[in-house]
């Protein structure tokens, strides 16, 4: 799953400070949440989610298919 966060973030050409500025972290911090020594909180997977525009599912591995669903009602 981690993977996906680095793949993500050289896509978007960011850096893992900015991400950790991003996030309101340190950069160690979020370096630890890309490599998977450290779990990822569900305020950072909204945060990401946004910021890439992908959903949530696509971020945890639980689909191959980036984009968010819009939902009318």
């Amino acid at each position: 799953m981690y993977r996906r966060f680095k793949d993500l973030r050289e896509d978007s050409d960011y850096t893992q400070e900015y991400l950790a500025n991003y996030l309101s972290c340190s950069q160690s911090a979020y370096s630890k949440i890309e490599s998977g020594r450290r779990q990822l909180s569900i305020d950072y997977l909204i945060k990401l989610s946004a910021l890439y525009s992908v959903s949530t599912d696509y971020l945890l591995e639980l689909t191959d298919y980036p984009y968010r669903l819009n939902s009318q009602k």
